[in-house]
């Protein structure tokens, strides 16, 4: 080594943490770049002596070496403690060999290490690389990235244009009704609540309004708790007070929620995550329905960022809860969006209330309506169908349902319930073969509304086609028979698909 090379490893001690690249490229150098700006000290490795100098100029520590050689490893062992290796030259021959040398020399070290060929990537897997870096993926998830942070920003500026109109409509005296489902859980309040926050943001009054009892027992902990203004209707003549109307997780107007179906029933903003087939019967100004989001609270956790609306700690613990319960702390169908959001909302979130809304005592009812399903179960394989008879809460019909699933050799769990006029039917699955939205949507779309994910679902079927029969438990026993041989029809189609 010449007397002017002798500065290319610069040590101050062999304690120092090393940021190491071997091959410094434009990837190399952007990577240089963005782990000096975050205050690690980066070592540089490079066989072009012109890039070399470039990079000392910039204060980098640079040197000139093959890093197809051992002897580079040896020499950034010597000059401090590498934490992690980048290597990412343009040659998958030379990163080949300068992965194997590494994980030879320095066994624990982490190793960054670009694909240059797609067949690279399993070759680098194989020899234990810990980051695969492939740049035409990398810049495809990127791009797909900034186009749904675009289309997030251009939505929530559209969704305040229309809320902006309520005002002009109303003569300055306009108003938006927040419609949400019937027994609506943590994930429609929560969205409804930011949605009231974002008109408030545009001086626009508005009411959340549901139809029938938010019955469970960890939802009216929910509303109490954080002290949310919700408004009961009874029917569509109350919604005429309102100059436009919101539905929030939920996409079809009369399915589950107290408007009329289309077209009368066509509102003026549908936001939700739950995709339903309506056959183009839906129509509203503004229309998001974002199926790969686990929550409708992270959707409205999205525009509140990209609108800069104020957080405060209620809306924020709101809306983690909703998120945490819809994907069922993270488990069920949750998206990388449900992770940012969540992070976001936690630094605001109250820990304390969010404490206290998870863990509710249980109710009488609720206790007595497992008991009816406990009792009532027919189990046929894996699956496990029974019938709570008629129930006030209907919520008490899906918590029934996951108490349920936990029993040994039970995959696939059908509750069935009488609620009013309707039957309510909640499903849980863990079975990975089962599309237990899909099923419940073949099933029984064609006598009721239905949907849902692949792990839980719902149906809600009139009884009008019993209306001939006083007896709630002979009614009770027909239906259990009717959606359970739909119910079981169906998959035995699919397994046979």
């Amino acid at each position: 080594m010449s007397a002017e090379e002798g500065t290319e490893h610069k040590a101050k001690g062999k304690s120092r943490v090393l940021q190491v690249i071997f091959g410094c490229g434009r990837i190399g150098y952007a990577v240089a770049k963005e782990l000096k700006k975050r205050g690690l000290d980066v070592v540089i490795v490079d066989i072009d002596e012109k890039k070399v100098e470039l990079l000392k100029e910039e204060d980098f520590i640079a040197s000139i070496g093959d890093v197809c050689d051992p002897d580079e490893v040896n020499k950034v062992k010597r000059d401090g403690v590498p934490e992690a290796i980048y290597i990412l030259s343009s040659d998958s021959e030379v990163n080949m060999k300068a992965v194997k040398n590494t994980k030879e020399l320095l066994p624990h070290t982490y190793t960054v290490v670009r694909a240059i060929d797609p067949a690279d990537k399993e070759e680098l897997k194989e020899l234990d690389v810990d980051v695969v870096l492939s740049i035409p993926d990398t810049a495809a998830r990127t791009a797909i990235e900034y186009l749904e942070k675009v289309k997030s920003g251009r939505k929530a500026k559209e969704l305040t244009a229309i809320i902006e109109t309520i005002n002009e409509l109303g003569e300055g005296k306009g108003k938006l009704g927040i419609v949400v489902h019937d027994s609506p859980d943590s994930d429609a309040i929560a969205s409804a609540l930011a949605l009231k926050q974002i008109a408030k943001q545009v001086d626009v009054s508005a009411d959340i309004l549901y139809h029938g009892e938010t019955g469970h027992h960890v939802n009216r902990a929910f509303v109490n708790i954080l002290g949310i203004e919700m408004r009961q209707i009874e029917g569509e003549a109350e919604l005429k007070e309102y100059t436009k109307l919101a539905l929030i997780d939920t996409s079809v107007p009369g399915a589950n929620n107290p408007l009329p179906p289309p077209p009368e029933g066509n509102v003026d903003i549908i936001i939700d995550h739950h995709m339903v087939n309506t056959n183009g019967a839906v129509y509203a100004d503004f229309f998001d329905v974002q199926k790969d989001k686990g929550a409708t609270s992270t959707i409205m956790t999205n525009y509140l960022q990209e609108l800069n609306v104020p957080v405060d700690k209620v809306l924020a613990t709101a809306l983690l809860h909703g998120i945490r319960v819809d994907t069922d702390d993270f488990k069920r169908e949750a998206h990388p969006c449900d992770f940012f959001a969540s992070a976001y909302l936690y630094e605001k979130a109250d820990k304390d209330l969010l404490e206290r809304i998870e863990a509710p005592p249980m109710s009488t009812e609720m206790l007595n309506v497992v008991g009816d399903a406990i009792i009532n179960k027919r189990i046929k394989g894996s699956y496990l169908i029974t019938n709570v008879g008629a129930v006030a809460n209907r919520d008490a019909i899906p918590q029934a349902a996951d108490y349920l699933l936990n029993l040994e050799g039970i995959a696939t769990v059908i509750v069935i319930g009488l609620c009013e006029e309707s039957a309510c039917v909640s499903g849980r699955s863990k079975d990975i073969r089962v599309n237990l939205g899909d099923a419940f949507e073949r099933a029984f779309d064609d006598i009721g509304s239905a949907g849902g994910h692949a792990t839980m679902a719902a149906a809600q079927i009139p009884l009008g086609i019993f209306s001939g029969i006083k007896d709630r438990a002979t009614i009770a026993q027909l239906v259990v028979d009717a959606v359970s041989k739909r119910f079981l029809s169906v998959m035995k189609e699919e397994q046979r698909e």
